[in-house]
């Protein structure tokens, strides 16, 4: 159903490109996807999909946390831990980083450099612990305070969501 007959042709092709989103968004573990387009006075198009599955991605991590796991050795040790201790979400400890967007996750400021951070290492106040980029800006995410790098949740190059814990700090 279009609003004019020149959409029409368009309308087809939305719709696939819709459902082409659809299965991106189910097939990663992205949250959100959010489209605008706009190219004449009538043609425009705005598209927002979202899948509520944050709890579900914390809540079970041997479905989205499996795959991620497997490249790194010392992974599968740290979701154990606060299993063991009987915390469900490292988001709810003390001392946890939590992520103020959706994005990718990089350890370092360029691949094959350094990372910014490692576990055991004191940091400063304000120091770069690492950088989530969304819309191709790198946004520093920060120590809270001068602190000491307990966990690193995530893998360098992840997807990470709005809220999600990256780093467990004291």
């Amino acid at each position: 159903m279009s609003n004019d007959t020149t959409n029409g042709k368009h309308h087809e092709g939305d719709v696939a490109f819709i459902q082409s989103l659809a299965e991106l968004l189910n097939a990663s573990e992205l949250s959100e996807i959010s489209v605008k387009r706009e190219y004449g006075e009538h043609d425009r198009l705005t598209v927002s999909l979202s899948k509520h599955a944050r709890q579900a991605v914390a809540a079970a991590p041997m479905q989205m946390a499996a795959p991620a796991a497997a490249p790194a050795p010392g992974a599968p040790a740290a979701p154990a831990a606060p299993a063991a201790a009987g915390s469900e979400d490292p988001a709810s400890l003390p001392g946890a980083v939590t992520s103020p967007m959706v994005g990718t996750a990089y350890l370092s400021a360029e691949p094959g450099a350094a990372p910014f951070v490692q576990i055991g290492q004191t940091v400063a106040e304000g120091e770069t612990l690492l950088i989530v980029e969304a819309m191709k800006t790198m946004n520093h995410i920060p120590a809270p305070r001068a602190c000491t790098v307990r966990r690193i949740l995530v893998d360098d190059g992840s997807p990470v969501e709005f809220g999600a814990p990256l780093m467990v700090v004291e």
